[in-house]
């Protein structure tokens, strides 16, 4: 099946939004390699261009997310990831000023997260069917 006609893009403040919480969400984990590092600061440098073409210029959101956006990703781990951290609250803060600047408020997508279980679960559940297995082949009459 072929659908014509444009292809809606997808909302500007949406995707920094979703690139904003893989960085300072609680529950992801931190980048684990220098390439990581680039690679969502280079993310965050993309959001920042594209919503500075929505947001009134010479805002002061905006003014420092490029200013933190056109420096380069500091040398050594910690120094890395905390300009990161800095490049994605200065994102955040510019997609305040367009949800402020267009009236319209920007909600993340929801996820579905599956429950994952813990390791004793699991360990228990296989005990159990092992167990299981064990009286089910006592009870079998041998021939």
């Amino acid at each position: 099946m072929r659908v014509s006609g444009p292809v809606p893009q997808r909302d500007r403040a949406v995707a920094a939004t979703e690139t904003i919480a893989l960085v300072l969400d609680e529950a992801s984990p931190l980048p684990e390699s220098a390439g990581d590092v680039e690679d969502l600061a280079r993310r965050l440098r993309g959001h920042i261009s594209r919503l500075g073409v929505v947001v009134q210029p010479g805002t002061s959101a905006l003014c420092s997310a490029q200013q933190l956006a056109s420096e380069g990703v500091p040398e050594g781990y910690v120094p890395s990831r905390v300009y990161l951290v800095k490049l994605a609250e200065a994102t955040q803060a510019l997609v305040a000023a367009v949800q402020a600047h267009s009236g319209v408020p920007v909600q993340m997508e929801r996820r579905r997260r599956w429950w994952k279980p813990q390791i004793n679960v699991l360990r228990g559940a296989v005990f159990t069917v092992a167990l299981a297995c064990l009286v089910w082949a006592a009870s079998v009459p041998r021939s």
